[in-house]
């Protein structure tokens, strides 16, 4: 379907690939190359690389930083929860190209070696802070570009069912299962603005203010509405004194979900 008659299709990130249907080369991943795009265009992941910290020494790298990035994030694009899949993602044709480098030659990351990334260099303090603001960072390129009238932030915990005897995790009885219980800052269009994991077994609101307070400081200089959404949890004076002494001027709304 669109395929010219003199030529397959081509995307702009590489022009070096090429869409074209071959029964004997089939994967079902194909769907990545859309987001794959997005990122080249927006320039999503390679805004951070940079500024990632990696605690590898050895000589004999093989995949750079950015490349076990973009692996990890579209592997979980493609619906695959874990690094467990990466012995077969790794040999994928259409996550071959997305993650770009050595992989297209060759391979993508093993399982061991993402396993690394996620538990030995993402994990790294610098790494998580990086990674707690990079979607704040990915709404202002946005909002640059399209300007907003009225900026609404809702804030929630939610549920990370675990298995086995992973890090950090609890039982929480409210969820009735042994999770993580990360806590979550969105605005009204549907965008993440910032994400904290947490232990399994906190209370709803606890850490608040790390997520909140750099989205705050954000949208103080905009010069629009701004309201505050949340459940019951955060019907915390706490809450209602930093957002009034912080933006006084500006008009806040609270609800409180049931």
């Amino acid at each position: 379907m669109g395929e010219s008659k003199k030529d397959a299709l081509r995307v702009n990130f590489d022009k070096r690939l090429k869409l074209e249907f071959h029964g004997t080369k089939v994967t079902s991943n194909a769907g990545l190359l859309v987001y794959r795009e997005l990122d080249e265009a927006l320039g999503l992941t390679t805004m951070i690389e940079s500024e990632f910290y990696d605690n590898r020494k050895g000589k004999n790298t093989q995949h750079n930083i950015i490349a076990l990035l973009r692996q990890s994030i579209y592997g979980r694009l493609a619906g695959y929860e874990d690094s467990n899949d990466a012995e077969r993602l790794s040999v994928d044709p259409a996550m071959r190209q997305v993650v770009g480098g050595r992989a297209k030659e060759r391979t993508a990351a093993s399982i061991s070696l993402m396993g690394r990334y996620e538990t030995e260099i993402l994990t790294q303090p610098h790494n998580l802070e990086l990674l707690m603001g990079v979607p704040g960072t990915w709404v202002d390129r946005v909002h640059s570009r399209k300007q907003i009238k009225k900026i609404i932030l809702d804030m929630d915990s939610s549920v990370s069912p675990t298995y086995g005897n992973q890090e950090v995790s609890a039982y929480n009885g409210y969820f009735g299962c042994t999770c993580y219980h990360p806590i979550f800052c969105f605005n009204q269009l549907g965008d993440i603005e910032r994400a904290l994991l947490r232990n399994g077994n906190v209370y709803s609101s606890d850490d608040w203010l790390s997520v909140l307070e750099p989205v705050v400081e954000c949208y103080r200089d905009y010069n629009v509405v701004r309201f505050f959404r949340g459940d019951a949890a955060f019907a915390d004076p706490n809450v209602y004194c930093y957002l009034e002494a912080i933006l006084p001027t500006t008009r806040l709304g609270f609800s409180c979900l049931p």
